[in-house]
């Protein structure tokens, strides 16, 4: 067990820091928030998976995708249907032309429920759903560009290109998806009512101790063998796959890892949301992620969570009082980061102890400069 800690925490500056950000979202948080705002900080810790995911594929790997809201949403929808099913039973839509599905397949005049909805009848299946439907999607998008070595830029738009295709494809397809509205009115979790408060605080704590295990397995991958290659592949590519590595299967492993912890951070979000909806697959949702990740530390897991967290505030309460300035004030957080701080507020608070020794350092210099030498003694010559 001492060994598995080690190999987590490189040093006791990660487990305080790690054990600080337990106390803050299992006590303080709780203990200061009401319900409403502990819900919205539960909302914000859902975007932790995917940038816990961003940290091994774009931090340690050196692969950005501008689509993990692709993976976050499926994830999302795969939840939302089976809680949509739930929520459609016979006798709650009686008053419907079809009995027994959901409100908007009644709507766009569906007579019955299509065949990929069946499964998601089933609470075990769609648990299932949520991590391998954005995995196999991932490692085959992955696997196909990979293998043609198509990295950088290009992966980035392409990504991103798939973001706004999946989008449209939902947005127009209003009697299968529930179309630009998304699927909404979800209620229950087999009879629980997810909307009270007391469900709210338990998915809340659900969604950070989920967060937890995941953020200290991404660890464990980091420090592990695994991680090493990944930093590898992202420095020196040539030299590893010289070194008999197969490095786009490496490359669509990790892609496909880091798409299941986003569908599991988009399971989380519907839970707490109640909703779903194509506006949080889009591009604009994809980037936003990014620049979460960019803004706590691509290279650090908790420095990841971190800035989802420090961001999201800021746009509700920036958002809040300046609606229309919010968008110019995340891209210039963004600037910001890359320009002056590349490695965010980790990297940022890392550099305190340097700073701080440097700035003693200087001090005792001038006090040195300043402090007046004593007189030699007079040489008498006595002859």
């Amino acid at each position: 067990m001492s060994r598995f800690i080690q190999t987590i925490f490189k040093s006791k500056g990660e487990a305080i820091g790690f054990a600080l950000f337990i106390l803050v979202v299992f006590v303080v948080f709780p203990l200061m928030m009401p319900v409403f705002r502990l819900n919205l900080v539960g909302k914000y810790l859902s975007f932790g998976f995917v940038a816990v995911g961003l940290v091994l594929l774009w931090g340690r790997c050196g692969i950005l995708s501008l689509g993990q809201g692709v993976f976050f949403g499926l994830g999302g929808y795969c939840m939302a249907m089976f809680l949509k099913l739930e929520a459609s039973d016979p006798e709650t839509t009686s008053i419907q032309s079809t009995p027994g599905i959901p409100d908007f397949m009644d709507w766009n005049q569906l007579t019955e429920l299509p065949a990929f909805w069946e499964p998601f009848k089933s609470l075990p299946f769609t648990i299932v759903a949520v991590f391998v439907v954005p995995a196999v999607v991932a490692y085959f998008i992955g696997w196909a560009m990979f293998r043609r070595r198509v990295g950088g830029v290009y992966f980035a738009i392409i990504t991103q290109a798939i973001a706004l295709i999946m989008s449209l494809g939902i947005d127009g397809n209003q009697g299968l998806t529930g179309g630009r509205n998304g699927i909404t009115d979800l209620r229950t979790l087999l009879g629980w009512d997810i909307r009270t408060e007391s469900a709210q605080k338990t998915l809340y704590f659900l969604c950070a101790t989920l967060l937890c295990f995941v953020a200290i397995g991404a660890k464990y991958i980091i420090n592990t063998r695994l991680g090493r290659v990944l930093v590898a592949i992202r420095d020196r590519e040539d030299r590893v796959r010289f070194s008999g590595y197969d490095v786009a299967m490496i490359r669509a492993f990790i892609f496909a890892f880091a798409a299941m912890l986003s569908g599991l951070g988009g399971a989380m979000f519907v839970l707490q949301v109640g909703f779903m909806s194509p506006s949080i697959i889009g591009i604009v949702p994809s980037i936003e992620l990014v620049i979460f990740t960019a803004v706590g530390g691509r290279l650090s897991v908790l420095g990841a969570i971190m800035g989802c967290l420090v961001v999201n505030w800021g746009k509700t309460t920036f958002s809040e009082a300046y609606p229309d300035l919010w968008l110019y004030l995340m891209g210039g957080t963004f600037i910001a980061v890359v320009m002056f701080f590349p490695n965010g507020l980790v990297g940022l608070m890392e550099k305190f102890p340097a700073l701080g020794k440097k700035l003693m350092a200087f001090k005792k210099s001038r006090l040195d400069e300043k402090q007046p030498t004593a007189p030699s003694e007079p040489i008498h010559d006595e002859h």
